[in-house]
């Protein structure tokens, strides 16, 4: 097992606190929902834990080792990420771009063997989308561009992956598809965090939840401790009604707090 540990991160951008020392723990094996309201700071969460905002303070760590000191390519071994809509700026074909994710593991000038190319057809099969193995990249629509960029985060083979809303421009058929591919990652053992703004999305397949709000993070725990009516009452400015059908607990959100 191992454990990424965030301890004291802070991000201010134009004077603004977007990040308030934040510190927090992510373990293989889980996935992880990380929650809060629109402009809460979840998206700069992930990008700071990734050193992709250099004006972030604070000690990330992979089983106590800084990640600070190891290079890029080694970084990427150890975290993978699919970005928040699916953005791609190369007119790459989906199969060459999926390969990319196995760029860490080559050394300079290598090709990819057999196996990174049974890798990269595994994964592309897994999110479904290795029927446009030839189609370039720029033109899909955002639902089978937000796919192909999490096969490229899967092929990595990282210990942790984090994807920020990957299911935002899905259907519920690929929704569903995507969640279940996400909690059997975790539960073959990768440490999984991903940015969720539905509440039952996240109750029926989070281990746990981290809420956040004005750059700060306001409870971890599990599902049914974090989305409590005082919290959405507080935190997302909601009344909800709880229904239960199928054993799984439903929130409706009813109307605005008062």
């Amino acid at each position: 097992m191992s454990i990424l540990k965030v301890s004291g991160l802070n991000l201010t951008i134009d004077s603004a606190h977007i990040i308030n020392n934040a510190s927090l723990e992510i373990e293989t094996g889980q996935i992880i929902g990380l929650i809060g309201p629109n402009g809460a700071g979840k998206s700069m969460l992930l990008k700071s834990i990734l050193g992709l905002n250099e004006e972030a303070t604070g000690t990330v760590t992979i089983d106590d080792q800084y990640i600070n000191n190891i290079s890029l390519k080694e970084k990427a071994k150890f975290i993978s990420y699919a970005a928040q809509g699916a953005p791609v700026h190369w007119p790459l074909t989906v199969g060459h771009l999926v390969s990319l994710g196995r760029i860490p593991h080559l050394s300079p000038w290598q090709t990819t063997t057999e196996e990174d190319q049974q890798l990269t057809l595994n994964a592309m099969k897994m999110t479904e989308v290795d029927h446009l193995s030839t189609r370039t990249t720029t033109s899909l629509p955002g639902g089978e561009r937000a796919r192909t960029m999490l096969a490229r985060a899967i092929v990595t083979g990282s210990d942790f992956l984090f994807a920020d809303e990957p299911i935002e421009a899905l259907d519920p058929y690929h929704q569903i598809q995507i969640m279940d591919i996400l909690k059997s990652l975790a539960k073959k053992g990768k440490g999984v965090l991903v940015v969720i703004h539905d509440l039952n999305v996240v109750q029926q397949y989070c281990d746990q939840l981290i809420l956040m709000d004005k750059g700060n993070i306001i409870k971890k725990d599990i599902p049914e401790n974090v989305l409590t009516d005082d919290i959405l009452r507080e935190t997302y400015k909601i009344k909800a009604t709880r229904l239960k059908t199928n054993d799984q607990n439903i929130i409706v959100p009813t109307s605005l707090a008062d």
